[in-house]
């Protein structure tokens, strides 16, 4: 799933390539894409892109007075085109999800792999009619997300560590794979209790935060979008690298399953060289 340094990276991307363009028209090829039908996609044609914003993993295009706006999901793709065929795309065929125009004959498609369709779009007035964006939380990158800010968030939480950073109405825009990368360089277990963290973990925890982030954006921002996956998964240290040599110990990466998702950390690192219990579809970290 795209999170925030990838979805940040086509923000960066769309702005220098999509901003003061005029839109010809939008077209929703799949079904489930559209989550809204007030205003039209029409409402859109003829309009100027304004401006791009990212809202934790939400890419907001501004188009005068509307908001086009897009949660790529697990499987979710943003493709730019310098050009598209003649001939029209055909409804609900192939992973082709919605295809914005522009009058330069330029523009995008958003794609969507696999059978399960969680990709997105809103046409709103305001960002805050999307649920989503209306639950999130700050975003870890603004200015004003300080330790202090950090350490409020986490007072009185009770769960573990791996889920609260997960959860976008407490932190926005951090998921499966950069809570795993966070933690890593944080040194904690992902079963680690909120409530239990000292003012030295906290800290520690904030800097590996916004470390781990700001570097990944680092690598992102100027990557071709067709790139963003490849790029981001070599930067992964632990994330999708289980039975792999840990980069900073050496010892060996492990994983731990639960229903619809897994999460990988290095014992030597993060669990005092003690495994943790693989409980598949355990409810430890919901």
């Amino acid at each position: 799933m795209p999170e925030l340094p990838e979805v940040e990276a086509l923000r960066v991307f769309l702005d220098e390539n999509l901003t003061g363009k005029e839109i010809a028209r939008v077209l929703p090829l799949a079904v489930s894409v559209l989550k809204t039908y007030d205003p039209p996609l029409t409402a859109l044609e003829g309009g100027t892109v304004t401006g791009i914003a990212r809202r934790g993993k939400f890419l907001d295009i501004g188009a005068g007075p509307l908001h086009l706006i897009t949660h790529l999901a697990r499987a979710g793709w943003l493709h730019w085109k310098d050009s598209f065929p003649a001939a029209p795309p055909r409804l609900g065929k192939g992973p082709l999800a919605l295809r914005t125009v522009l009058t330069g004959g330029d523009g995008f498609d958003l794609t969507e792999a696999g059978t399960t369709k969680r990709l997105a779009v809103y046409l709103v007035h305001d960002p805050a009619e999307v649920p989503g964006i209306a639950r999130l939380g700050p975003d870890p990158l603004d200015a004003s997300f300080d330790r202090d800010a950090f350490a409020a968030l986490l007072a009185g939480e009770r769960r573990r560590i791996k889920g609260a950073l997960r959860d976008q109405s407490l932190i926005a825009g951090i998921g499966n794979a950069y809570s795993d990368e966070i933690l890593h360089a944080a040194k904690m277990s992902p079963f680690t209790l909120a409530a239990s963290l000292t003012d030295d973990d906290i800290t520690r925890l904030y800097t590996a935060l916004r470390t781990t982030l700001r570097d990944a954006v680092a690598r992102s921002c100027g990557v071709p979008a067709g790139k963003l996956k490849a790029e981001k998964k070599s930067g992964l240290r632990v994330h999708s690298r289980t039975g792999e040599p840990c980069p900073v110990c050496g010892d060996i990466i492990r994983e731990v399953s639960f229903s619809g998702f897994s999460l990988q950390y290095c014992p030597t690192c993060q669990t005092c060289g003690r495994p943790l219990a693989d409980r598949r579809l355990s409810r430890l970290l919901r």
